[in-house]
């Protein structure tokens, strides 16, 4: 017992000096919910007064969890929120044109209210707009937890510190990843398990671009991965299924796994079938 009580004044100590104090996990996630519902209502149109007491309540949500990381900013809350909510119209927009997107290009895809509201791939995007401008307001740590969220929501795993044009589609999304350093031009369209990831995961490399460039009308098929900084996958290609890319391609390619897959018939085998397991 006295060796655990020991362990525990340690552990306490070393939390003491390591611990920043942080926005609570579920204020985050009540944040991101609340602000998409309010962005894309499921239910019928609200009315304008309704609109703008939903508003104050999500800025004064944001302000708060602003006022907790208050110590390890270099700019006011005032600023952040008066940043923020400036810019929001455009985000707005650029979400419009996202969801538009999916509904063009998915033939699976009713309607833009089926896209909005049920639709992973535009709601891990519209956390990572979301996100990514707090983070360009230099709100630390907030938006990382707000795409982490998404990510356990979704299995969608965006750096808000990516770069992504208008009118991005992600399809289906399981598993999709794209680290800090990306950049995505306009009209890209991504499916599940592809990684836009880096070469190196060396702390000496922090600062620097370890992720790809993938520029516009790109599309990247199911299970693909792109790697590094210098990598740059040029407009209009196509990068097909299980592909392992390391290397920048010229504009126009298709990129393409080949691999052999045998067909025969399951009777009257004059060899026996051999299982290696």
């Amino acid at each position: 017992m006295n060796k655990l009580n020991v362990f525990i004044s340690r552990l306490h100590e070393r939390n003491a000096s390591l611990l920043v104090e942080l926005p609570a996990k579920a204020d985050v996630s009540r944040f991101v919910n609340e602000f998409f519902d309010l962005l894309f209502p499921m239910s019928k149109p609200r009315s304008i007064d309704s609109c703008h007491l939903l508003f104050s309540g999500i800025r004064l949500q944001l302000e708060r969890m602003l006022c907790v990381l208050k110590s390890q900013m270099t700019v006011t809350p005032s600023e952040v929120l008066d940043g923020f909510f400036d810019r929001l119209p455009d985000i707005y927009d650029l979400l419009v044109e996202d969801a538009e997107a999916i509904y063009r290009f998915d033939p699976a895809a009713k309607s833009i209210q089926e896209v909005v509201n049920a639709y992973p791939g535009f709601y891990a995007i519209t956390v990572y707009r979301l996100s990514h401008q707090l983070l360009h307001l230099k709100v630390p740590v907030l938006p990382r937890m707000m795409s982490e969220y998404a990510h356990s929501a979704t299995g969608i795993d965006i750096n808000p510190a990516a770069r992504i044009g208008k009118s991005f589609f992600i399809d289906h999304g399981t598993g999709v990843v794209i680290g800090e350093t990306t950049d995505i031009g306009d009209n890209v369209k991504i499916y599940q398990g592809v990684t836009l990831g880096a070469l190196s995961v060396e702390k000496s490399q922090a600062a620097t671009k370890r992720h790809p460039t993938i520029e516009n009308n790109v599309i990247i098929y199911a299970g693909s991965t792109v790697l590094g900084g210098k990598t740059v996958v040029g407009h209009d290609s196509v990068i097909g299924g299980n592909v392992w890319l390391t290397a920048s391609i010229p504009p126009c390619s298709v990129v393409y796994h080949e691999s052999e897959v045998k067909i025969r018939n399951n009777r009257g085998f004059e060899e026996p079938v051999n299982f290696i397991i």
